[in-house]
């Protein structure tokens, strides 16, 4: 008797002391410290410009942190979280060559320099460059198919940017 109250308290305490916990959401933040975050806007400072990507990467990165994080995102002001930067490349290059010496593949990349300062702890910020790309039959022209790639090129920014940030994978 003794011994079987003694094996079902080794197993209450070893259950309680084994504990796994998941975050579904990707962040990996303390929301008792974080609770705000500014997300500046990303001028084109490349030479090649397309106006509508500055606004379709923006709202990305917006909609991604204020869908997978509890952060409250605000214009600007004093706030635990800054994600700042520019659009600093929109490229196009030849891929694949036919046998006619012609581009049969072109691609489009989109460079992106983000600066990531965190206002609450010391040697958390960063400065890095994203870079992410799509490509397209040169049979296409790029003004067919630039908007659509420019928002699939954004969202695979975006994942980039937050899981280097605010994942901290």
């Amino acid at each position: 008797m003794i011994k079987r109250f003694f094996t079902i308290i080794s197993l209450i305490v070893i259950m309680q002391a084994c504990s796994i916990s998941y975050k579904f959401n990707g962040a990996a933040l303390d929301y008792d410290i974080y609770k705000t975050i500014s997300i500046s806007q990303f001028p084109i400072r490349a030479a090649l410009v397309y106006p509508p990507l500055q606004q379709t990467f923006e709202n990305q990165l917006t909609d991604m942190i204020a869908r997978q994080t509890r952060l409250q995102v605000m214009d600007s002001g004093n706030t635990d979280l800054r994600l700042e930067g520019e659009i600093t490349g929109y490229s196009l290059s030849p891929q694949a060559v036919n046998e006619d010496a012609y581009a049969s593949q072109t691609r489009l990349t989109v460079t992106v320099r983000v600066k990531y300062i965190n206002n609450k702890k010391e040697g958390e910020d960063m400065d890095q460059t994203f870079s992410a790309y799509r490509d397209f039959s040169s049979n296409e022209l790029l003004t067919d198919v630039q908007d659509e790639l420019c928002t699939q090129i954004s969202k695979e920014l975006s994942d980039l940017i937050f899981n280097a940030t605010l994942g901290n994978w």
